[in-house]
C-alpha cells in the first residue's frame, strides 16, 4: 500500500463507508415499500418475500465468489463494477412493470452488493494498522447501519410523495458520488499469490445456498409436508457437504477452511450471523406490523425506525473502546443477553402500543446490536492473513447476508403460520370468493375486507391486528432464544483478546 493511501485512509474510509452505507439503505428501504409493492402488483405474501429475498440470496450466494475475484484481480476493481452495476440495476426499475421484472433486477443488484461489501472491509483490513482497524471498522460498521436506520425514514418520504420506484432509485447518485470518489481515494490492493480460481467452489457453495434458503420461503405457502421443499433441503445439505469435501481436497481452495479452527473466526462469524437473523426478521416483521396492525402510514413507520440507526452507530462506534476494557467476550455475549431481552418484550404488545415504547424499542436494539457487530467483525479479519483479507471479509458478509436472508425466511414462516392459526375463526365471515385467502397475510386480510359490510370489517380488521401482534411476539420469541444460544457459545469459546494473524 503506498504512502499516499496511508496517509488518506481516513478520507478513504468516508468513501468505503458511504459505498456501504448503499447496501444498508437498500437493505431495509424495501421493507418499508412491501405494502406499496403488494397493492401496486397485486402481490402475494411469497412474492413479498422474494422481493426481499431474491436481493440477500444473490447476495449471500455469490459473496464468496466476489471477494475472490476481488483479492485476485483488484479490490478497488471490484468496488466500482459493484457500484455500477448496482446503480444501474437500481435505475432500470423504471422500466419495470411486473413482480416478475423487480425480483430480477434485486438479483442484479445482489450481485453488484457482493462486489462492493466485501471489497470495502478487505481495503480497510490491509490500509490501516492493527491499533487503529477496530476503530475504523466501528465506523465502517455504523455507517452501514445508519444506512439500515434510515433506510425505512428515506422509504417513508419518498413513498409520501413520489411512486414506488423511488425508493430504488435513490441509490442511483449515492453509487455515482461514492465511484468518482472512489477513483481518487481508494488505492488498489490484491493477493500477490492467489493461486488458481475454484470454479467448482464457487458453483457448489452458490447452489447449495439457493436451495437452501429456496426451501425455507417456500414452505410456508407450499407446507412443510411438501416433498418438493424437502428435496430442496436434503440438495442443499449435499451440496454443502460437497463443497466442504472439496475445498478440502483442492490445491488452491476458494474458502481455506482451516480459518474455521481460530475460535475468532468461527465464533466471530456466528455471532455476525445471529445478529443479522434478529435485525432482519426485526424489521421484516415490524413494517407489516406498524403499518397494517398499528395503522401508522409508511412515513410514520419509517420515522420510528429512526433511532434504529443512531442506536446502531452508537453501538458500533463506541465498542471499540468496551473492548479494550473488557474483552472482545464479554462485550459481544453481553450485547447478544441484551438483543434478547429486547426482542422478548415484544410479547406483550398490542395494536394500539404507544408509539413511545416503539422508538424507544427500535434505539436499545440498535444500541445491543452495535454492540455486537464491529468487535464480532474484527474478530474475524483479524483472525486471518491480510492477504486473504478480500476471501475473509467475504465470509464475514456471508454470515451477514445468509443470516438476515434466513431470518426473514424462518421468522416470516414462523409469524405466518401463528398469523393463518390467529385468523382461522374469522375466515367464515369473509365472502367465498377470498375465504382461501384470508389468512394469507395481514395486508391480504386488509385489502379484502373492502368487500365486507361495515361492521364485520371493523371486526375482521381488529382481529386481524391482534393475530399479528401476537404472530409477531411468538416469531421475535424464538428469535430471542437463537440470541441467547448464541451468547453462550461466544462466552464458551470466544477468545477475550484478539491474536493478530500470521502472515
Amino acid at each position: 500500500m503506498t504512502e499516499k493511501a496511508f496517509k488518506n485512509r481516513w478520507k478513504m474510509l468516508g468513501v468505503l463507508s458511504l459505498s456501504m452505507m448503499i447496501i444498508g439503505l437498500d437493505n431495509t428501504i424495501v421493507n418499508v415499500a412491501l405494502p406499496t409493492l403488494q397493492r401496486t402488483f397485486s402481490a402475494t405474501a411469497t412474492d413479498l418475500q422474494w422481493i426481499v429475498d431474491a436481493y440477500l440470496l444473490i447476495f449471500a450466494s455469490s459473496l464468496l465468489t466476489m471477494g475472490t475475484l476481488g483479492d485476485r484481480f483488484g479490490r478497488k476493481r471490484a468496488l466500482q463494477g459493484g457500484l455500477l452495476l448496482f446503480g444501474a440495476a437500481s435505475a432500470a426499475v423504471l422500466l419495470a412493470d411486473e413482480v416478475v421484472h423487480l425480483i430480477i433486477l434485486r438479483v442484479l443488484m445482489g450481485l453488484g452488493a457482493a462486489l462492493i461489501m466485501p471489497a470495502t472491509l478487505s481495503i480497510i483490513t490491509n490500509v490501516f494498522p492493527q491499533e487503529e482497524r477496530g476503530r475504523a471498522i466501528g465506523v465502517w460498521a455504523g455507517t452501514a447501519a445508519l444506512g439500515i436506520g434510515l433506510g425505512p425514514l428515506a422509504g417513508g418520504l419518498l413513498l409520501q410523495v413520489f411512486s414506488w420506484n423511488s425508493v430504488f432509485l435513490i441509490n442511483v447518485p449515492v453509487a455515482v458520488v461514492a465511484m468518482l470518489l472512489g477513483i481518487r481515494l481508494v488505492p488498489e490492493g490484491r493477493d500477490p499469490e492467489p493461486g488458481a480460481f475454484d470454479l467448482p467452489g464457487a458453483l457448489l457453495s452458490a447452489a447449495a445456498l439457493i436451495s437452501f434458503v429456496w426451501a425455507v420461503i417456500e414452505a410456508p405457502s407450499r407446507g412443510w409436508d411438501d416433498p418438493l421443499v424437502w428435496v430442496f433441503l436434503g440438495v442443499a445439505v449435499l451440496l454443502a457437504a460437497g463443497f466442504v469435501v472439496w475445498e478440502r481436497r483442492v490445491a488452491s481452495p476458494m474458502l481455506d477452511l482451516s480459518f474455521f479452527r481460530n475460535p475468532r473466526f468461527s465464533v466471530g462469524s456466528l455471532a455476525i450471523s445471529t445478529i443479522f437473523f434478529s435485525l432482519m426478521a426485526a424489521i421484516f416483521s415490524l413494517t407489516q406490523y406498524l403499518q397494517f396492525a398499528h395503522g401508522f402510514s409508511a412515513l410514520q413507520a419509517g420515522a420510528t425506525m429512526i433511532p434504529l440507526a443512531f442506536g446502531t452507530m452508537l453501538g458500533a462506534t463506541n465498542s471499540n473502546r468496551l473492548v479494550r476494557r473488557w474483552g472482545t467476550k464479554r462485550v459481544a455475549a453481553g450485547g447478544m443477553v441484551l438483543l434478547a431481552a429486547i426482542l422478548s418484550v415484544t410479547m406483550f404488545w398490542t395494536p394500539g402500543l404507544s408509539p413511545v415504547v416503539i422508538v424507544a424499542w427500535w434505539f436499545f436494539l440498535g444500541a445491543a446490536m452495535g454492540s455486537v457487530m464491529a468487535p464480532s467483525t474484527e474478530a474475524v479479519m483479524g483472525s486471518v492473513p491480510p492477504a486473504k483479507a478480500g476471501v475473509a471479509s467475504a465470509m464475514n458478509d456471508v454470515t451477514r447476508q445468509v443470516g438476515g436472508a434466513v431470518g426473514v425466511a424462518v421468522i416470516g414462516s414462523l409469524v405466518s403460520t401463528v398469523f393463518s392459526d390467529r385468523m382461522a375463526s374469522v375466515a367464515a365471515m369473509m365472502p367465498a370468493s377470498v375465504r382461501d385467502h384470508a389468512s394469507a397475510s395481514i395486508g391480504a386480510v386488509n385489502m379484502m375486507t373492502s368487500q365486507l359490510p361495515a361492521a364485520a370489517k371493523a371486526q375482521v380488521a381488529t382481529t386481524a391486528a391482534e393475530a399479528f401482534t401476537d404472530a409477531l411476539g411468538y416469531g421475535l420469541l424464538a428469535t430471542a432464544v437463537l440470541c441467547l444460544i448464541g451468547a453462550a457459545v461466544v462466552v464458551w469459546r470466544l477468545p477475550a483478546r484478539p491474536v493478530p494473524a500470521d502472515g
